[in-house]
């Protein structure tokens, strides 16, 4: 009798101690958890004018784009080369309230001039904005791509929401720099078209859209490239890791003009852990090829004092992860030049949106099309509780 009273305390003793186990474990693993991207689904386009102009500047040439949550408002960058109407970014007003964009539901509200830091706006040729990232220090991060055949250095600034005015500069390391002999750097066009920052604000990344000189060959019909993400400290401001991305090859199909692009032309943060929406564009001869993928940093080896990966074998190199979310040459809708992407807001299902915009390269025969997505994001506790309980339903 003795024995059985034994073995019921520790029974109680276990079931007791299993639902500590359970949460002690939950909250182990809440502190190191990321989301996942677990469904995404398209929810409408519009296609700004051709031609459009607002406060006598042409629209157009929008590389990237960036949401504030706080006023419901899209900033987007144009790389214009301050040829057009000096270098700057546009305000916009994105109509998602009931869950789906239509053709009149994107209206430009605001553009905004970029001064350097002698107060200035920036000359001719000696900018070319392509990413844009919004804090919350009401101001924005923007990210040039210089002009190596001028010798023109590529930036990463923080200017003033309102002003417009330089505030900050990042430095950027020098095996990105171009180099007048040809033999390191970034390849012209081909730089840091892409800006994200945690939401946390305590990170920001970029990326090479191809790979540097040093470090292999740039994309070519059924060739990927080696491009690298830079993470940066926004406290120190200085940057701290880098990460290789491997872009996927893409076949160059019915290809009359002989020209072929490919490359990562932005990122976008989905939490304070190394995860990411990745947007890969290429053009193909017939059209455009665009892939979304979640991206993850856990795992990958860390770069940044490798000046060279031709100098080593990078096949030993763990790359970042990806996982193919959406190839949209599977949608009915004709793709135009898709650059930028942004987290929008939460729809009214409680799902969040993805806004993509593309360049138009101030030519008549492309369009300024925007793109809009819904995301079914899974949380950290939601993934737990699933691998806890495998039925679980979604």
């Amino acid at each position: 009798m003795q024995f059985i009273k034994k073995i019921l305390t520790w029974r109680r003793i276990i079931y007791f101690l299993i639902p500590i186990l359970i949460i002690s474990l939950c909250w182990s693993n809440l502190a190191s958890a990321s989301v996942s991207v677990s469904e995404i689904q398209f929810i409408g386009q519009a296609t700004l004018a051709k031609g459009l102009s607002f406060q006598k500047t042409p629209v157009g040439g929008l590389s990237g784009i960036t949401y504030d949550a706080k006023n419901n408002l899209y900033y987007a960058i144009s790389d214009d080369r301050s040829e057009k109407a000096p270098a700057r970014f546009y305000t916009f007003k994105i109509d998602l309230s009931t869950g789906s964009l239509k053709n009149n539901g994107v209206v430009p509200v605001g553009v905004t001039t970029l001064f350097n830091e002698n107060g200035n706006k920036f000359a001719r040729a000696t900018s070319d904005t392509e990413g844009i990232a919004f804090t919350s220090n009401n101001s924005v991060f923007i990210s040039s791509e210089g002009d190596v055949k001028e010798l023109v250095n590529p930036f990463i600034k923080e200017f003033s929401l309102s002003t417009g005015k330089v505030i900050t500069t990042l430095p950027i390391p020098k095996k990105f720099l171009p180099n007048k002999n040809g033999q390191y750097g970034i390849r012209d066009n081909l730089a840091f078209e892409s800006l994200t920052i945690t939401p946390n604000d305590k990170k920001l990344f970029t990326a090479t859209e191809n790979a540097l000189i040093q470090d292999g060959v740039e994309a070519q019909p059924n060739t990927s490239t080696s491009c690298r993400i830079i993470q940066y400290n926004l406290l120190t401001k200085q940057p701290e890791k880098e990460f290789l991305y491997q872009t996927e090859p893409i076949s160059s199909f019915l290809n009359f003009t002989g020209k072929f692009a490919s490359g990562l032309p932005d990122l976008v943060a989905l939490d304070d852990q190394g995860n990411f929406l990745s947007l890969e564009r290429s053009f193909t001869g017939l059209g455009f090829a665009i892939l979304l993928f979640q991206v993850s940093l856990e795992g990958a080896d860390e770069i940044q004092q490798i000046d060279s990966l031709l100098s080593i074998n990078s096949q030993k190199i763990k790359p970042v992860e990806k996982k193919l979310l959406l190839d949209l040459r599977g949608l009915d809708v004709l793709l135009d030049n898709i650059e930028g992407l942004t987290l929008g807001p939460t729809l009214p299902d409680g799902q969040r949106s993805l806004i993509l915009v593309s360049d138009n390269n101030f030519n008549s025969l492309q369009r300024t099309q925007i793109l809009a997505f819904k995301l079914k994001i899974e949380s950290p506790l939601m993934r737990i509780l699933r691998r806890l309980i495998p039925n679980l339903k979604r």
